[in-house]
């Protein structure tokens, strides 16, 4: 008789052996691409950074194969953007920038809320509003601007005016849609149980609608930015927009690209801080 220790095992099954941890690994790498699964946050971490290396790679390299006062490298741009907040008062323009941002925008919300609200719970109002609103979407924002420097002059006013313009219509149309959203078995059941129409508003709707609203300010917060530099360009004296365009007269392309550079850092610090307030306010949505 055979040992059955000299009998050696089939070919197969040595391969199979050989390639479990090959298995497992791709195993690993096909649930990441599960749908909507929970990515670990180190691995978060780790992919944002290789983008933004990824991203530096392409930068350089497209940099390097033409070199030109015109397409400064990263170096360059990050040479500049410290001699911009050290030597040359930089952040004064930065403040003046995001007190901008924040007063046209809290004007904004305090405008368009009750608005949308409105016209998201009462179809008269919406009618009425609706003939003004859904216009003015469609109407760029920077035609205005000599309207507005007729009526303002060129002080903060008309800065503030044409940032709340460009955001103020989208946020009624969108806060309307968040209301609209709510839940009608929620109103039936409140209203079955005898909730007065105020109290329907402020107990029921408002609350249930809160965390859609957040992430509505926080997505037309950043068009907000976007409208920044064409407020600023425009017989401006200080700010991130006023930075470049004196930095344009002289030709100094680092100086733009690190201007641009703050404008996205700073839209990414108030995302986040948009991000961790909706997270810990409405910690039951988890």
């Amino acid at each position: 008789m055979l040992n059955s220790r000299q009998i050696p095992p089939p070919a197969h099954a040595t391969e199979t052996g050989r390639d479990l941890p090959a298995i497992r690994a791709v195993g690993k790498i096909t649930r990441l691409f599960s749908f909507r699964c929970e990515l670990p946050f180190p691995l978060k971490i780790g992919l944002g950074l290789a983008a933004w290396l990824c991203f530096l790679a392409l930068w350089q390299w497209l940099a390097a194969g033409n070199p030109s006062p015109l397409v400064p490298t990263p170096a360059q741009v990050g040479a500049s953007l410290y001699d911009l907040f050290i030597n040359r008062g930089f952040s004064a323009d930065v403040i003046q920038s995001v007190r901008r941002i924040l007063i046209s925008f809290i004007i904004a919300i305090s405008i368009a809320l009750p608005i949308g609200i409105s016209m998201g719970t009462f179809p008269p109002v919406e009618s009425f509003f609706n003939a003004l609103v859904s216009p003015f979407r469609y109407l760029p924002a920077p035609s205005f601007v000599p309207l507005l420097l007729m009526w303002l002059g060129t002080g903060d006013s008309q800065k503030i005016a044409l940032l709340i313009l460009g955001v103020v219509f989208f946020l009624i149309t969108l806060f309307m849609d968040n209301t609209r959203s709510v839940d009608s078995g929620l109103v039936e059941c409140a209203r079955t149980l005898g909730a007065k129409r105020s109290n329907l508003l402020l107990k029921v709707i408002f609350p249930s609608a809160l965390p859609n609203y957040l992430n509505t300010a926080r997505q037309m917060l950043a068009v907000s930015w976007t409208y920044l530099v064409i407020a600023e360009i425009v017989a401006a004296t200080d700010g991130i927009g006023a930075m470049m365009m004196r930095a344009k007269r002289f030709v100094r392309v680092d100086d733009i690209m690190a201007g641009i550079l703050v404008i996205g850092l700073l839209g990414l610090c108030f995302d986040l801080a948009f991000r961790l307030i909706h997270r810990g306010v409405f910690r039951y949505l988890r």
